[in-house]
């Protein structure tokens, strides 16, 4: 029976051997650094020479760079309170810019002798009788060209005679060249005839149509007293709605031909405008 017993206990001891492990204390030492070492290692971290110890190369590059950066941002020549620092540097900026423009209208008179700024201005050389019909023409046509001054009228007006051309020639010529320029409301018939890709119009919207496609907002005609076109507003281009018999103005409005016909059609970059409306919320 004592023989039973004894292989019965070894059994039960084998069945815990968590209960060993448990009881294992780690005698292993923690180690601390000695007084010695703490001093080395503040004294190591202080020290301007021991700074970037440890690093990569590159990332001693980026430190250096860093550093030479803020000094270089630290570094001014002139420090005073009264500093006039920022005056200067306008002053240069413009002259840089003065200096740029010069030579643009120099490489500009190859082509065009009146853009070179050493060229004398055209209206002096021009005979008294000349420069008077001129003047003269140039006050007639200010009435019909607004936003133009009668001096730049005059001197396109000088530019086309001094080149050889008859006053009544230069007169048509300077007329529709100013009438048709960028930015300005062309009339509907000339849309057609200007080289650019987005015009300015302005006319009466005589008719509307309903469109099946879901990207057009409104399709309609315009019409003024030289002509007529189409006129399509793209739903993306977020534009106000028009009415039938409403006067408009259409500028930088994108042209387009579809079967030998011009049209123009509204993005996001035109704008649309009601001079009437605009008139009577003005009173």
């Amino acid at each position: 029976m004592s023989t039973k017993k004894q292989i019965g206990n070894e059994v039960s001891h084998s069945e815990h051997p968590r209960a060993v492990v448990d009881d294992v204390v780690d005698e292993t030492p923690e180690l601390h650094p000695t007084v010695e070492l703490e001093i080395q290692a503040k004294v190591d971290l202080n020290n301007p020479e021991a700074v970037g110890r440890g690093l990569t190369l590159a990332e001693e590059e980026r430190m250096e760079a860093r550093e030479w950066e803020i000094e270089q941002t630290k570094t001014r020549w002139d420090r005073r309170q009264t500093s006039n620092r920022e005056e200067r540097t306008a002053t240069v900026a413009e002259q840089m810019s003065i200096e740029a423009t010069r030579e643009f209208k120099k490489r500009a008179g190859c082509v065009n002798r009146w853009a070179d700024p050493d060229e004398a201005d055209p209206r002096e050389q021009l005979t008294v009788e000349q420069l008077g019909e001129v003047n003269r023409e140039a006050a007639r046509l200010q009435t019909k060209l607004n936003g133009w001054s009668r001096s730049a009228i005059s001197r396109r007006l000088a530019e086309e005679v001094a080149e050889g051309k008859s006053m009544m020639s230069a007169v048509v010529g300077v007329f529709e060249e100013l009438q048709r320029a960028p930015g300005r409301v062309i009339p509907i018939a000339a849309v057609s005839e200007v080289s650019r890709r987005e015009v300015s119009i302005s006319g009466t919207v005589t008719q509307l149509w309903e469109s099946s496609n879901s990207a057009i907002q409104q399709v309609g005609l315009i019409e003024d007293e030289t002509g007529r076109t189409k006129f399509t507003v793209w739903t993306k281009s977020d534009q106000s709605v028009v009415r039938e018999g409403e006067r408009v103005t259409m500028r930088n409005v994108a042209k387009s031909w579809y079967g030998g016909r011009v049209s123009v059609a509204a993005t996001g970059w035109s704008e649309i405008s009601f001079p009437e409306r605009e008139a009577w919320w003005a009173e």
